[in-house]
């Protein structure tokens, strides 16, 4: 049995960050009852190009795998009755919508305490329910400009850049994901639900982290560095060799020692200019050039392997496909195959969240589900005849077939 095989989340949920982080808790074993609102089409991540067919793509099925969805129209009395009937049966009702949209469809704690009193009701919003932003929506690339990110990023002199990835989303997901397991472990001890109001703006200012803490404690200012070095930690960033390009970092006065023995540089260790973490980042202006020069004389393989053999931290610089078909990636099962009818076998990328010893901690897993594709199936859980779905259907609560 996986370890949260008796959680069910009844799950409002959209496009990335709320799916993303919902996804964890299913491969774990919850119960994911995904309610999408047949007026619009469901979740719009079902139809975000460049592969999307049949109402699904390859965009949905990477935050969606292993859950359950039903079509409902909340806002219809008939919808109501039935999300009552779910959440009288779940221990959290999850959502990412607008801040203010919560308190419209009444999904909200006080809403549904009445309903049932151990309900968690976890919102993940862009802005969260208060603020003056509250009521704004919220995308990973508006809160990577919001909360500094982009200030940080690329290289000196170049415009703002956003990261490869929309981190402030999945990490938004996690927040959420920690959260609602932290809250329903309360509800179950002390027998009350509560709120969670959580927020893609709080996480992405949450992960300014140490040069957050430095400015608001000493003055620093933050910036770009060049070539995505850290910004104390010298040298600690990417390099170029004869045919590509790799990450050496020092993260430890015995690494730079180790890096001037490999570069056969040991002068450079005996430097007064460069004995240690402060020493080298004052005169880096002065050691950088003489290492990025060094660099160049050998192709990544060449120097990965001294590097590799001293332990120094040190990688090459992969596109994705090499970071998918790394050995490591595969040898840890981090690619999931399922059958699907439109795209054949669709290979996504499982959680990293492992629960159980090395080697079996890995189940099967399903595709994300098509639209409403388990609707009758947990109408009839909740003891509904086929006359009550039908009369539902008829009144536009669950759609029209």
């Amino acid at each position: 049995m996986r370890p949260l095989a008796d959680v069910r989340i009844v799950s409002l949920e959209q496009y990335g960050a709320g799916p993303f982080g919902s996804m964890h808790l299913a491969e774990l074993g919850a119960e994911i009852i995904k309610v999408e609102d047949p007026t619009a089409g469901g979740d719009v991540g079902r139809s975000i190009p460049p592969w999307a067919q049949d109402d699904d793509s390859l965009f949905f099925q990477s935050f969606n795998r292993d859950k359950a969805s039903i079509t409902l129209d909340v806002r219809t009395p008939g919808g109501r009755e039935v999300f009552h009937d779910l959440v009288r049966s779940a221990d959290a009702v999850y959502s990412n919508l607008r801040g203010d949209v919560p308190a419209k469809l009444g999904i909200r704690f006080d809403d549904l305490k009445d309903v049932n009193p151990r309900i968690v009701c976890c919102s993940l919003t862009g802005f969260g329910m208060t603020g003056p932003r509250s009521q704004e929506p919220g995308y990973d690339y508006v809160l990577q400009a919001l909360g500094g990110w982009m200030s940080l990023t690329g290289e000196p002199g170049g415009p703002p850049q956003k990261t490869g990835l929309s981190l402030v989303d999945y990490c938004g997901g996690y927040v959420a994901a920690i959260s609602l397991l932290g809250a329903i472990h309360g509800a179950r001890r002390d027998g009350v639900g509560t709120d969670c109001d959580l927020s893609l703006h709080d996480t992405a200012i949450s992960l300014l982290t140490y040069p957050g803490t430095w400015h608001l404690s000493a003055g620093y200012e933050p910036g770009r560095t060049r070539h995505s070095a850290h910004p104390s930690l010298v040298p600690f960033q990417a390099f170029e060799a004869a045919d590509g390009w790799l990450v050496v970092g020092c993260a430890k006065e015995k690494f730079w020692q180790r890096l001037t023995v490999v570069l056969d540089r040991t002068d450079l260790a005996d430097d007064p200019r460069f004995a240690t973490f402060a020493d080298r980042a004052e005169h880096r202006d002065a050691l950088l050039p003489q290492l990025e020069a060094l660099f160049r004389t050998r192709t990544v393989d060449e120097w990965l392997a001294p590097l590799y053999a001293a332990s120094i931290p040190c990688a090459p610089i992969k596109d994705v496909a090499e970071a998918l078909t790394d050995p490591h990636t595969l040898e840890r099962d981090l690619v999931a195959e399922t059958p699907h009818d439109t795209f054949g076998t669709v290979r996504t990328l499982r959680s990293a969240v492992r629960v159980g010893p090395p080697g079996a901690d890995r189940v099967p897993t399903r595709p994300a589900p098509a639209i409403g594709a388990d609707t009758d199936r947990v109408l009839r859980d909740l003891g509904y005849d086929d006359t009550r779905i039908t009369a539902l259907r008829d009144a536009g609560a669950l759609g029209k077939d």
